[in-house]
């Protein structure tokens, strides 16, 4: 039997998941849309008073001067990056290997606005300040992610980032926030999305990751780079007639979930701390610093698995969906805290990680 169709079959029928907010079903939108005003005019091609509104929400709530809602990050990212190259007169702008933009998006970035990106810092740690000052001179924009989902959720120390921030308008260099996960770290940090966002000249958010909406991104700025973020997203076919669906639903979640967001990353690092008792398992980070982490286990993909999907199918307790293979013989996944974690019984879990760890060991004696 495939042991990946296995492993996906046992998480979808486990009663109880150590990971997300629930299932991506229509009721994300239903739910939402219990709470609206069905008489409340709909946007029209990004205007009118329901996205107005939400764009100056967020910017009150972020400290930046002006906003712009648009469907996708990807569209929010390469539109901030081209305009930051524009007003500096430079292709050149750099980022981390992992980034987003480097790796999931078909290359976008450089086809279409012929940006020509610098790689910092090795694939497996973050970018330092001693990677932005050897950055060449032409850079137009940097962007760092907060926290580096691809390295397990990893975020600099505030004072690094603070020097990385004074060295970069000291030189002239715009600084990007890819912030799709910005509050999910703001209880590490204990600050403010405001406090972060005043060391960023512009910053893009998510409102399906953490938040848990259907879709959408916010961008942020002064009021000339959400002006020429407008034309972009013209340009792009980001403009539908309404995205009404997603401004309804990134506004019910943003309000529901900010308040857990403190919870979800005390719940990571209690997770965390009980798989690093285990043989052959650990977390990156080792304490998660925001409600996500990466768990790596010392077993191939295949091997892992079938452990799992076993410990899924006795116990109920749904522990991970897919494992990527990392080398020859060790395998990760991604965990990211939700709503449905505090859902588990404590004893559940311990005999489920318990489970994991014999059933693992077993496996590779």
């Amino acid at each position: 039997m495939n042991q990946a169709l296995t492993l996906g079959d046992t998480f979808a029928k486990a009663q109880y998941r150590t990971s997300g907010n629930g299932p991506r079903n229509v009721s994300v939108l239903l739910d939402a849309l219990q709470h609206a005003d069905g008489a409340a005019p709909s946007d029209m091609y990004g205007r009118g008073e329901m996205i107005g509104n939400f764009e100056r929400k967020l910017a009150d709530m972020l400290g930046m001067e002006s906003a712009v809602f648009f469907p996708s990050g990807t569209m929010a990212q390469q539109i901030a990056l081209r305009i930051w190259s524009d007003r500096k007169a430079s292709r050149a702008v750099a980022y981390h290997p992992l980034c987003h933009l480097e790796i999931h998006e078909q290359d976008g970035l450089k086809e279409l606005h012929h940006l020509e990106p610098v790689l910092l810092a090795d694939p497996d740690r973050l970018i330092t300040l001693s990677d932005v000052k050897a950055m060449p001179d032409n850079i137009a924009c940097l962007l760092l992610e907060l926290p580096q989902r691809e390295i397990g959720g990893q975020l600099p120390e505030y004072a690094e980032l603070e020097a990385i921030s004074a060295y970069c308008r000291g030189r002239g260099i715009a600084l990007h926030l890819d912030g799709a996960r910005l509050f999910e770290i703001l209880p590490h940090y204990g600050k403010t999305a405001a406090e972060v966002c005043a060391l960023f000249d512009s910053v893009y958010i998510s409102f399906y990751k953490g938040i848990g909406g259907i879709a959408g991104a916010m961008l942020l700025g002064d009021a000339d780079l959400s002006e020429q973020a407008k034309i972009w997203k013209r340009r792009h076919g980001g403009d539908l007639i309404s995205l009404y669906p997603y401004i309804l639903s990134s506004d019910y979640y943003l309000e529901l979930r900010l308040p857990q967001m403190a919870r979800y990353y005390e719940e990571a690092r209690e997770l965390a701390a009980l798989y690093n008792a285990c043989e052959g398992i650990r977390t990156q980070p080792e304490v998660p610093v925001s409600n996500m982490f990466h768990l790596h286990i010392e077993a191939t993909a295949d091997k892992a698995a079938g452990v799992i999907a076993h410990v899924q199918a006795e116990t109920g307790v749904a522990l991970a969906a897919y494992l990527k293979a990392v080398g020859s013989s060790s395998c990760s996944t991604e965990i990211s805290i939700g709503d449905l974690y505090r859902e588990v019984p404590k004893e559940k879990l311990r005999e489920a990680i318990a489970m994991l760890e014999k059933g693992l060991a077993a496996a590779q004696a």
